[in-house]
């Protein structure tokens, strides 16, 4: 079970591209530095168990068996468990995204404040689409595992 590859290339891109905010000077560069320490655990969590499902997806489509039913099942409820917990932390690591959104453009610093903006759509996008999908395929399997 895999995390689809164009998830794991945009998250690489939104870690270099904080990595570079991160190592600004002054305000910017802390601010950064506090996305940085909020996300970085996040993100360890939505590779655990939050986003692998996905890799299912085309599977669950074609209709394919697939023996590690069981480990997706304990993957996808854990997610259905965590979810309030990770849409608190896109909360939080938004409030600071929009201090990080005011400073870079006070700063003249376009490309950060476009960058957090990047990222609050990421987190909807998630909480919107991934997530769920993510939940929706152990609860498919669970049905077809019942029939």
């Amino acid at each position: 079970m895999k995390i689809p590859r164009s998830l794991v290339v945009e998250h690489d891109e939104l870690h270099i591209q904080l990595q570079r905010a991160v190592g600004e000077n002054g305000k910017l560069g802390r601010v950064a530095a506090e996305v940085a320490r909020l996300l970085n655990p996040h993100l360890v969590k939505e590779e655990e168990f939050a986003l692998p499902p996905l890799g299912l997806l085309n599977s669950v489509l074609d209709g394919k068996e697939m023996p590690e039913v069981r480990e997706v099942l304990k993957i996808t409820e854990r997610s259905k468990k965590e979810l309030p917990q990770m849409i608190r932390e896109h909360r939080a690591i938004v409030e600071v995204l929009k201090k990080l959104v005011v400073i870079a453009r006070k700063e003249g610093k376009f490309e950060y404040a476009r960058f957090a903006d990047k990222l609050i759509l990421h987190f909807q996008n998630e909480e919107e689409v991934l997530y769920p999908a993510a939940i929706l395929v152990g609860e498919y399997l669970k049905m077809k595992l019942q029939r």
